[in-house]
């Protein structure tokens, strides 16, 4: 999943040797599931092939206003493109076309669309040095800038006339963490650090069996990708689960046991803004556990002394700081909201989040979930049956709306 995942992307490429560049910039915006459309201007056709561009996009690359090979003159409407548009690229830009939109020229469909745009434009300059050093190209690049575009700024290196210095366009992979990092800086958790807890835990009874729950960790990880959407980065700490999570703004720690949990979750905890505690952690494992498979014949399978694990909850509550939010996940089947509104205050949490299993699609292993929002001052929130993604975005702008000073 990615931050781009979704988005409407125009890549407008323009006649630079760093054209080339731009085929692996489309590759890396198309595995970051964003749908490409290519702009080419005509110049842009001595660096770079349509067809592979095409190719890469699985749409027809556009440069014209009219398609010449269509006897029936189908527009290419430039208006209709902008709108389109979530974001606008242009890499390589180079100093012609930077001129052009720095004085509104538009002598092509790729600067007519770029006049139409209303969405976020990025360009990455690229030519020679002695061309990006010239003060009306300076001029042009902080005029763009001045009209809000976002300045990629070029690389220092080894040009194409031999010269070495500035002049450079950004790497492919430059350009998009460029990107990314722009559009997460405007979301409402932008480098939050969110620590959550998820899934089940397993405690050995011996090489085949084990004690644990039903717990499938969904929504625990619906949590971590809502929390991902807002900006923040996520550590995940994830007990045995079938579910997954590719992000680079998170990172997934799996364990097994509530041991092991307890050892991750205080190494990630003290770093952490806002702690949810959505794992169903086994509160009991076997004193004793053995290597090699009991056999049904051993008698001693039939009583297993229970050793009580460790509260991690209460252990975060009690070494919680000022600036922390802590939220815990109460799973009830009676006396529902009493035994929630305690566990808050035994555990010094900020905010419980109750689901009860005597409500149907709730709890586990459903992908829907129905819960209540209860935080430190009795302010009580129910929600309706719900997908768990939406279940938490629910919970996320509860947090928001409650600690928006904290945060």
């Amino acid at each position: 999943m990615s931050i781009l995942s979704g988005k409407n992307v125009l890549l407008a490429i323009t006649g630079g040797i760093a054209a080339y560049k731009s085929i692996f910039l489309l590759r890396l915006l198309v595995k970051s599931e964003a749908n490409v459309q290519v702009l080419l201007t005509p110049n842009a056709k001595d660096f770079v092939t349509p067809l592979t561009l095409s190719t890469l996009s699985n749409r027809p690359v556009l440069s014209d206003f009219f398609d010449k090979n269509n006897q029936n003159k189908v527009w290419n409407n430039h208006v209709d493109l902008a709108l389109w548009a979530d974001l606008f690229i242009i890499a390589p830009a180079t100093s012609n076309t930077i001129s052009k939109m720095a004085s509104a020229q538009a002598d092509n469909l790729l600067l007519a669309t770029y006049l139409s745009s209303k969405c976020p434009v990025y360009f990455a300059p690229a030519m020679d040095l002695d061309m990006h050093k010239n003060m009306a190209n300076k001029n042009n690049i902080n005029k763009l800038i001045s009209f809000g575009n976002k300045h990629i700024p070029v690389n220092s290196g080894l040009l194409a006339s031999g010269l070495v210095g500035e002049g450079r366009m950004s790497e492919p992979n430059e350009i998009i963490d460029f990107i990314k990092n722009d559009l997460r800086r405007e979301l409402k958790l932008f480098k939050k650090k969110i620590l959550i807890t998820a899934g089940p835990t397993y405690e050995s009874i011996d090489a085949v069996r084990f004690i644990g729950n039903f717990s499938s960790g969904k929504m625990g990880y619906a949590l971590a990708k809502v929390a991902i959407k807002l900006g923040a980065d996520v550590t995940l700490i994830s007990g045995p689960t079938s579910l997954s999570l590719n992000d680079d703004n998170v990172k997934v720690i799996n364990v097994i046991t509530a041991d092991e949990m307890f050892s991750e979750v205080k190494k990630q905890c003290k770093s952490s803004d806002i702690i949810i505690m959505s794992a169903a952690v086994s509160d009991f494992k076997p004193k004793f556990s053995s290597t090699k498979k009991i056999k049904k014949e051993n008698k001693n399978l039939l009583s297993i002394e229970l050793l009580e694990n460790i509260d991690i909850l209460k252990y975060l509550g009690e070494n919680k700081k000022n600036n922390q939010i802590l939220v815990g996940f109460a799973l009830e089947t009676d006396n529902e909201f009493i035994n929630a509104k305690l566990k808050i205050k035994k555990k010094n949490l900020d905010v419980i989040i109750l689901n009860s299993l005597n409500d149907k699609g709730a709890g586990f292993g459903f992908d829907t979930n129905k819960v209540t929002y209860i935080n430190l001052n009795g302010s009580v929130k129910k929600f309706k049956l719900k997908i768990k993604e939406e279940v938490a975005k629910d919970i996320f702008d509860q947090i928001l709306n409650d600690f928006n000073e904290k945060i």
